[in-house]
């Protein structure tokens, strides 16, 4: 008869490695009242639940669970190691590729802010031929002046002008709090896409953990389907035999279906979690790949809560973009007010005009003027209060961040101490259970119990395997979810693979 426990212990060790320190790159699962790229445990505590993480900007977790596609699918069967998965998530991801895209729309606007104080230089070469009446201005009409010998219908004749005009903006509050508030809307932007890395890093490490979680438990139930098969022979042998009645047979028949239609939806289940990492990453269509269960070897956190949590503050890029939209709201108050304020422009101009091109004179036009609005109708005091309100809710954010970002830490603590004492305790227990299911299977074999007893170890081993399982999974997603919180997630990633990329 196999080694049927050796095979589970194998399985179950060979695939807890797979999962070990990779959620370090990443962190917990998604925001709560969200899709989760990682399920809820069955019968795991809640402080051993995936922590809460919040896609950075607009974006919702959706759109970072998508990807575009990228490639041509081979016939052959690729290995996709967990680097490998980071990295294709980086460079094709949808919500990377969107924050980007965002940096580009901010650079637009901080340029169009910024051409409002720059010159504006423009050249005009025209030729006009012209015949116009002089009394429609006043010449020669009654009551107005005449020239003698001069009649009223004058022309045709030409007229040539060449001219380079400018504009420029001296002092202008409202263009400049305008500019200002562009150029920290560009630098939250570039944080948004930042922070949009760390958070795709800790989705695909997410997604790549629960694959190998579903093929942990995949493991587990061929295991169990083989143990199941090999005490149903048994007991058909006994029967045969005389030693035991036909009863162990029925339930030992009814344990094999069982196991046979857990096999079956545990690798359901692991196929689908390759599906939805395979869309993160953006692997070309219809192409197949193996997880690679070599990791690297990640270290755990160093940093005592307080020092995490201020760490954070300092380096998480979403809440430093969260800053800078709160910086923008107010040059944008403070652009309302400047524009309520006395401004003032030059306007020049140089050229060459005449009858003919040869004939033309130099003239120019160099005018200084003062804007002081004095009435606009309540435009200003509307604008204001708009500019208030959008003020007070990038302030809302950014306290609302600051304290989920808090929380988050703390809570990633707590479930590294909870999960880790659960994984020391259900590693004993995986082995205790093994134990007991060989004992139960040789005192079957020996005639000396029923398979009542096989049946209740074979429950025990299941279930052993799902909490040592849950319990090696919940514990690299609270190491992650500190990585995670203190926001050095592509700053490790980069110390693995050797450099930038």
């Amino acid at each position: 008869m196999p080694p049927v426990r050796a095979v589970l212990f194998h399985a179950k060790r060979s695939s807890a490695a797979c999962a070990a320190a990779l959620a370090v790159l990443a962190g917990g699962a998604a925001s709560a009242g969200a899709q989760t790229p990682s399920p809820p445990v069955a019968g795991q505590p809640a402080s051993t639940q995936p922590a809460r993480a919040t896609p950075p900007g607009p974006l919702s977790l959706n759109t970072f669970l998508g990807g575009v596609p990228t490639g041509t699918a081979t016939r052959d069967t690729i290995t996709v190691t967990a680097v490998d998965a980071v990295l294709r998530a980086l460079k094709y991801n949808l919500g990377v590729l969107l924050t980007e895209q965002s940096i580009g729309q901010a650079q637009g606007a901080r340029g169009r802010m910024l051409a409002e104080l720059l010159p504006n230089v423009s050249g005009r070469v025209s030729e006009t031929r012209e015949k116009i009446n002089l009394q429609a201005f006043g010449f020669g009409a009654p009551g107005g002046p005449s020239f003698p010998g001069v009649p009223n219908i004058v022309g045709p004749f030409n007229v040539f002008d060449a001219r380079v005009s400018a504009t420029q903006s001296i002092l202008d509050f409202g263009a400049i709090n305008d500019a200002r508030s562009a150029a920290h809307g560009l630098e939250a932007a570039r944080l948004t896409h930042k922070s949009a890395r760390d958070f795709v890093i800790h989705v695909a490490a997410d997604l790549y953990i629960q694959a190998l979680a579903s093929s942990a438990r995949a493991d587990s139930a061929r295991a169990q389907l083989d143990t199941a098969d090999a005490l149903y022979k048994t007991a058909v042998d006994l029967k045969q035999n005389g030693i035991v009645p036909g009863i162990d047979v029925l339930r030992a028949e009814v344990q094999l279906n069982t196991e046979r239609q857990r096999a079956t939806a545990t690798e359901n289940d692991f196929e689908k979690a390759k599906l939805q990492l395979a869309r993160v990453i953006g692997l070309p269509l219809g192409q197949k790949f193996e997880l690679d269960p070599n990791l690297p070897d990640l270290p755990g956190p160093t940093l005592s809560v307080e020092q995490a949590v201020e760490q954070a503050y300092k380096t998480r890029p979403d809440y430093q973009a969260a800053l800078e939209r709160v910086r923008a709201a107010e040059a944008s108050r403070a652009a309302v007010i400047g524009g309520a304020l006395p401004s003032i422009h030059v306007n020049a101009d140089v050229g060459e005009i005449g009858l003919t091109a040869g004939e033309a004179k130099n003239t120019f036009t160099l005018v200084g003027a003062v804007n002081v609005p004095i009435f606009q109708g309540g435009r200003t005091q509307a604008k204001l209060a708009e500019a208030d309100a959008e003020l007070k809710t990038r302030r809302f954010e950014a306290d609302d961040l600051k304290a989920s970002i808090y929380y988050e830490v703390r809570d990633a603590f707590l479930d590294l101490q909870a999960t880790s004492e659960q994984l020391q305790v259900a590693t004993k227990a995986r082995e205790l259970a093994g134990q007991q299911l060989t004992q139960a299977r040789d005192r079957f074999a020996a005639g000396v119990a029923s398979n009542i007893e096989v049946i209740q170890a074979q429950e025990a081993v299941a279930l052993a395997n799902e909490q040592f399982i849950s319990a090696q999974y919940g514990f690299d997603l609270a190491k992650g979810a500190v990585i995670r919180g203190i926001g050095s997630a592509e700053e490790m990633l980069r110390s693995i693979v050797g450099g930038s990329r």
